[in-house]
């Protein structure tokens, strides 16, 4: 179910107003009399009553949910926590579920800055992945039943505690996996599937670069290179995730920040590369796509570089566009490569493709091959620390949110760390500005020195002026 018809807080406020007026107040409201108007005919009144929609439900009308809802582009701050209300309707195919826990993605951060296209418009309710327990089903769903434990795959609209979707939007849970666990696996394992084995054709004895090989698509990437024998992994990574992504399965760990990845690769392997997964874009598509062997397969799925800072930084835009790459057909003819796009928020009605794909990651997950690996756990009403978590780059794995409410008491503490981080910012800025305070008094008083300096040198030239006059006299 898409956030787009999200009410807003007031609309909230004024619904719950009228739900506490007394029974005896609330009388169907009758139609304003006019002088000049007389009344309808009985005929005409009973008419008009029999196509007056049926009330609600009275449990329909006290049927509400807690929704994340981005209320416009920008920073953490346009993702709030809204109440909906009324029960959701569902269609012939479709399901309701109750949701347990929601997945955080690379491209939630990216809509949340106006960046992703498949996100419709705010105010709209983000995320692609969840799971939880199926509550109903709407007519014609044969292979769903209330109770049963799935995960959900969907454009948007999941970051919320109840959601209505396609049937076939549905996997069921395997025994024993947790919430956490298949909120996490969807979008993640999907993705790197589909880019090793559909695109890259991978086969023993190849490498492969992976990107961000510490995040959610880089763990699932490394988990399913281990599944054919004798892969190479190179894994791009700060210096501070290595053991944990060398553990993981990457063979060659590099730090991007210290060192020239590409000069690393070509260390070890100087013919070059069979697949390059490349999130980054701009350059990076350069460098990736001269890293390639021939036959070698560059599969391009994202534009990480755009991201920089919490609210869209117009020079990275511009930049990453500028550096996109581009390629002639005769060049990969030459060289014997090839170049692909994926993108999975445009294969959304590709159920059957989906499926496929799916099954063939819950059968590596019985035989105990990959499992998620989860970073941490945020509440919905933390979603802001989640997003910085993870576009701060400081997940190994990943970052999942739950609908469990907070209790009272974190919330407490989230809002002594809310003030306490204000305080710090406004100390921060205070500091700033003294800062400039004092930097344009120095600069005041270096102007000033200047022109003292300047009137000795006028004033020494005036009287060195006065000597010569005083020596031609003479």
């Amino acid at each position: 179910m898409s956030g787009e018809d999200a009410p807003s807080q007031q609309q909230n406020a004024d619904e719950q107003k009228q739900q506490q007026q007394p029974q005896e107040n609330t009388k169907p409201a009758e139609s304003p009399k006019t002088e000049n108007k007389p009344e309808p005919p009985p005929v005409e009144a009973a008419a008009a009553a029999a196509a007056a929609p049926a009330e609600k439900p009275a449990e329909e009308d006290a049927f509400s949910y807690r929704a994340l809802v981005l209320t416009g582009y920008g920073g953490y701050d346009k993702v709030k926590l809204q109440v909906k209300k009324g029960k959701p309707a569902l269609k012939a195919g479709e399901v309701m579920v109750r949701v347990r826990a929601c997945g955080l993605n690379f491209a939630d951060l990216m809509a949340r800055q106006g960046l992703y296209d498949r996100l419709p418009s705010p105010p709209v309710t983000p995320g692609m992945e969840c799971s939880g327990i199926i509550e109903a089903v709407g007519e014609e769903v044969t292979d769903r039943k209330v109770g049963d434990k799935v995960m959900v795959l969907n454009r948007s609209g999941l970051w919320q505690e109840v959601v209505v979707v396609a049937a076939t939007h549905t996997f069921l849970m395997p025994e024993g996996m947790s919430f956490e666990e298949a909120a996490a696996l969807p979008v993640n394992y999907i993705t790197a599937y589909m880019m090793l084995f559909d695109f890259g054709h991978l086969r023993p004895n190849q490498s492969v670069l992976i990107h961000m090989a510490a995040g959610g698509v880089g763990i699932a990437a490394t988990q399913l290179c281990k599944t054919v024998k004798d892969v190479t992994v190179f894994g791009t990574a700060s210096a501070a995730k290595h053991e944990v992504i060398s553990e993981g399965g990457v063979t060659h760990p590099i730090d991007y920040r210290t060192r020239d990845y590409v000069e690393e690769v070509r260390k070890i392997s100087p013919k070059g590369l069979d697949i390059v997964l490349d999130p980054l874009g701009g350059s990076d598509t350069h460098k990736g796509y001269n890293l390639l062997k021939p036959m070698g397969k560059l599969v391009s799925y994202g534009a990480a570089n755009m991201l920089s800072g919490q609210k869209k930084n117009l020079f990275a835009v511009a930049k990453t566009w500028y550096q996109q790459f581009s390629v002639h057909t005769l060049s990969l003819i030459q060289g014997n490569r090839s170049v692909c796009g994926f993108h999975l928020g445009y294969l959304d009605t590709e159920t059957e493709l989906l499926t496929q794909a799916m099954n063939a990651v819950l059968d590596l997950y019985h035989q105990g091959k990959v499992k998620p690996r989860i970073d941490t756990t945020y509440h919905l009403e933390q979603v802001g620390d989640a997003m910085r978590r993870m576009q701060e780059r400081n997940n190994i794995g990943k970052v999942i949110l739950i609908t469990e409410p907070m209790k009272e008491e974190p919330k407490k503490e989230e809002a002594k760390k809310d003030e306490k981080e204000k305080k710090e910012d406004k100390k921060k800025e205070d500091k700033k500005k003294e800062d400039k305070k004092k930097e344009e008094a120095k600069k005041e008083e270096k102007k000033d020195d200047k022109k003292k300096e300047e009137t000795k040198k006028e004033d020494k030239k005036a009287e060195e002026k006065k000597e010569e006059a005083k020596k031609e006299e003479n």
